[in-house]
């Protein structure tokens, strides 16, 4: 038995590289399936192999923990995640016994041709329907750096934006998984003079953000108390929040976000639980308001992920453009779903909630073009020798997060999609 599966001395059996974002310690899940076959199956990874759970429950492996039959081969792992905790924790915990270099179940490695399946003879699904999804304004240097472009340099910041976690609802159904592509948007265009044009979006643009997934579900008019918030996000994803910046700027006020967000977001295919994050638990900034009682936490309360955002052209290299980190937001996710429950608001399994872009106190480390090139005014140089003020037509925009810590290296694979041409 394995008392501790993020145990840094763990080694697999499983062929996995120094540099891979899923050693034995991460053992995330997913949803996949065999490449030629529409026969979606729950998944966790190891190295460049995908680990078929339906295939070994049916050899037995999970003898002993409560699990429902047909639990491993379902539309989307909402099931599984909604056992609870204690369950996805014991198989996880299993999954860590049967990959350790010294298993004790042979039979199963002698048989592991069933059940692990290499990377590229697979296909990756959206782990989990995401019945709703909420979006925050959480990164300070990010609202400050928007609201000195937008409003007043000298008073960036709305005055709710230290008292509240500010969000919006966003839109579920034009959210895919990584390595999508999507069609540049159409708007309302307002020029610097005249009227409104109607015509494509010129100025697309990427949100680096980190979404967490609800693992507990509640009744409408229950709150999340914030002590026990954690218990109810089940692990973390990448996410890319598209944004057409010249619609968005015409139509937020005075509802927000609309057009100019919901045409397109990308989200990592594999959830990292908050078992293997554990290690990399992190303070953030100092809040220097007072906030109510119920948002008030003790203790770290994010995690030290770095994060790169990576611009590639069609037919050439990636280019990093922005190196950040989670550990930079103002507001962490217990006070983002404390806050988003309070008024009684009923969560679902599988829900997402995503953390707004995360920018970071140097240029270097901002979580959007619109920052990078600071309205404009600049341009970002790719290695190619071209340079960008906003997405171009069949430009990949790659997010990649990475958790390092005596000699462990998690991560989260990429998080990836491409700008086609509008339609005509």
């Amino acid at each position: 038995m394995i008392s501790n599966p993020n145990d840094p001395a763990l080694r697999s059996w499983a062929p996995s590289s120094p540099d891979s974002d899923f050693p034995i310690q991460n053992l995330p899940f997913g949803l996949s399936s065999r490449i030629g076959e529409d026969k979606p199956f729950a998944a966790s990874r190891i190295g460049d192999q995908v680990i078929d759970l339906a295939s070994l429950d049916a050899l037995g492996a999970f003898s002993g923990i409560d699990l429902p039959a047909d639990i491993f081969t379902q539309k989307d792992i909402n099931g599984l995640i909604a056992l609870g905790k204690p369950t996805t924790r014991a198989v996880r915990q299993r999954l860590s016994e049967i990959l350790c270099l010294d298993s004790a179940y042979i039979q199963l490695r002698e048989h592991s041709t069933k059940w692990l399946i290499d990377i590229h003879s697979t296909h990756q699904y959206m782990p989990v329907s995401i019945g709703d999804y909420t979006d925050f304004y959480s990164s300070l240097e990010h609202a400050t750096n928007v609201g000195s472009m937008f409003r007043d340099p000298s008073n960036p910041l709305l005055p709710n934006w230290k008292h509240i976690p500010v969000g919006y609802h966003g839109r579920s159904s034009s959210i895919r998984v990584s390595g999508h592509s999507f069609h540049r948007p159409y708007g309302q265009l307002k020029p610097q003079d005249g009227p409104p044009v109607y015509g494509p979006s010129k100025m697309v643009d990427f949100e680096l953000e980190v979404g967490f997934i609800i693992g507990k579900s509640t009744e409408m008019g229950d709150q999340i108390p914030i002590q026990q918030a954690e218990d109810h996000i089940f692990g973390l994803v990448l996410f890319n929040d598209w944004s057409a910046r010249d619609i968005q700027r015409w139509e937020y006020v005075p509802l927000g976000p609309f057009l100019g967000k919901n045409f397109a977001s990308t989200m990592s295919p594999w959830i990292v639980t908050m078992d293997a994050l554990e290690p990399f638990r992190a303070g953030g900034p100092k809040q220097d308001t007072p906030v109510l009682p119920y948002l008030e936490t003790t203790g770290p309360k994010t995690y030290d992920i770095e994060l790169d955002v990576f611009i590639q052209p069609e037919g050439g290299e990636p280019s990093r453009v922005c190196q950040s980190n989670f550990r930079y937001l103002y507001w962490n996710m217990c006070q983002q779903l404390a806050h988003h429950t309070v008024n009684g608001c009923n969560m679902q399994v599988g829900d997402l909630c995503a953390s707004g872009t995360i920018s970071g106190p140097t240029p270097e480390s901002y979580g959007s073009m619109m920052e990078l090139c600071w309205g404009g005014t600049k341009s970002v140089a790719l290695a190619d020798g071209s340079e960008r003020k906003s997405i171009q037509d069949g430009d990949t925009v790659i997010l990649r997060g990475t958790c390092r810590k005596n000699g462990v290296r998690i991560g989260f694979g990429d998080c990836s999609a491409t700008t086609l041409p509008a339609k005509s």
